[in-house]
């Protein structure tokens, strides 16, 4: 993990200089100064070329401390490039009623589609879909905030965003570091009939949406729903009314991304690397290192893959209900994943066989991961399991071979290491 970049005395005069943004004349920068901090060389796709530096270099007028969703969008629109520290609590201040326009109310709503009446053939149409999606693209104006090229985001102690939607769109050379995200939600899911056997709720934010970006290192952060998970949530029509969506999604032909030391927590659709099934955008791109995580009671896309070379190492997945659980790696069309040295602690329910699901991929390298049901541990050869349960096989070659990483520790240690040094507020 990176070392400090500055000394405490340095620390302490960039702080001086800080302009703020929605914070009192108390607003101080961190110490160390994580928001000079770069990617280390070699630490995943992220370094490759270029590697990713984000707002390093952003002068002393270009460095902002935010408190407040309103300090946070000014300072992503100032000059870069930019470091934004953000202070406490950013939250969104506003609820659904506020978003809710054209008449929509959810029981409107739940009345006009319902299957009884509206059918399963077609997906809504009408004054009560038109208003849901005039009350979403009221929710999406507010809360889907653009990071631009050139800049890092960094968390001071106990820093959280709350029900923001950071999208790094077309963007270059992005960091996002420190913060604990939680509960993006959707106020105005849409019910798709048509949407697998049963129909759908979906939702449309992420906590953290990569799109059509390149150099992107989001690191040492934790995500949650926090007290809004959809455990909790209502079943409508027969399907769970689904409020979020990913916690970090990487998608429409991003590439060069690493996602390191993250803690990724009790939420359902979690990453998801390529959301379509169309090579034009995506093919020879979604290069993405996933490296030090924890996964703690998440149901799947940890993550899911198309078309990427995706190296998965060193993460510490833990499946404690496998009543949710759906599985671990989704091996999707000309997906390139690349398994290694991970730790997989699975409750006594959950069959190792279900930790990898196909949907459309044709092989994945699996070696040196590690499994632990009860207290005994074991070596697991993950496409071994899937292919004694499941037809057609997968193959066992991804064709290639990662060189751009950091050190890969044996699957034994990672635990220890993960749960420890993971997360907001861990970066040491």
């Amino acid at each position: 993990m990176p070392g400090r970049s500055l000394l405490l005395s340095a620390a302490l005069a960039v702080a001086a200089a800080v302009p703020v943004l929605g914070a009192g004349p108390a607003a101080a920068a961190p110490r160390p100064d994580l928001g000079r901090q770069t990617l280390p060389a070699g630490d995943g796709w992220a370094s490759a070329g270029t590697g990713t530096t984000g707002g390093a270099a952003a002068p002393a007028a270009n460095v902002r401390v935010v408190t407040d969703r309103a300090g946070l969008a000014a300072a992503l629109a100032s000059p870069g490039p930019r470091i934004i520290y953000v202070k406490g609590v950013v939250d969104v201040d506003r609820t659904c009623a506020d978003f809710a326009t054209g008449g929509y109310t959810l029981a409107g709503y739940l009345a006009a589609y319902d299957p009884a009446v509206w059918g399963r053939d077609t997906e809504p149409s009408g004054p009560l879909e038109d208003a849901r999606a005039a009350s979403a693209a009221a929710q999406t104006k507010y809360i889907k905030l653009k990071v631009p090229s050139g800049t890092t985001i960094v968390g001071l102690p106990g820093a959280t965003i709350r029900g923001v939607n950071l999208h790094v769109d077309k963007a270059d050379n992005v960091i996002i570091r420190n913060i604990r995200f939680e509960d993006a939600a959707d106020c105005f899911p849409q019910w798709d009939p048509t949407d697998g056997a049963e129909g759908n709720w979906n939702s449309l934010y992420d906590n953290i949406s990569v799109t059509g970006s390149t150099h992107v290192w989001i690191d040492h952060n934790t995500f949650s729903d926090g007290d809004n998970p959809d455990s909790a949530q209502p079943v409508y029509f027969g399907r769970p009314y689904q409020v979020h969506d990913g916690q970090a999604d990487i998608t429409a032909g991003s590439d060069f991304v690493t996602v390191s030391w993250n803690k990724f927590t009790d939420h359902d659709k979690t990453m998801l690397i390529g959301s379509t099934n169309n090579p034009a955008t995506d093919r020879g791109k979604l290069s993405v290192t996933v490296h030090h995580n924890e996964f703690y009671n998440n149901l799947q896309r940890l993550p899911r893959v198309r078309f990427g070379k995706v190296h998965v190492y060193n993460n510490y997945y833990q499946v404690p209900d496998a009543g949710p659980f759906e599985y671990a790696l989704g091996v999707g069309v000309e997906s390139q994943i690349y398994a290694e040295n991970n730790y997989f602690r699975l409750s006594r329910g959950v069959d190792p066989a279900d930790l990898l699901y196909n949907w459309g991929g044709t092989t994945l390298t699996a070696k040196g991961n590690l499994l632990r049901v009860g207290g005994r541990e074991t070596p697991l050869d993950l496409v071994a399991a899937y292919n004694a349960k499941n037809d057609p096989d997968l193959g066992s070659d991804a064709g290639w071979t990662p060189t751009l990483h950091t050190t890969v520790d044996p699957a034994a240690t990672v635990r220890r290491e993960v749960s420890r040094h993971a997360g907001a507020g861990e970066i040491h």
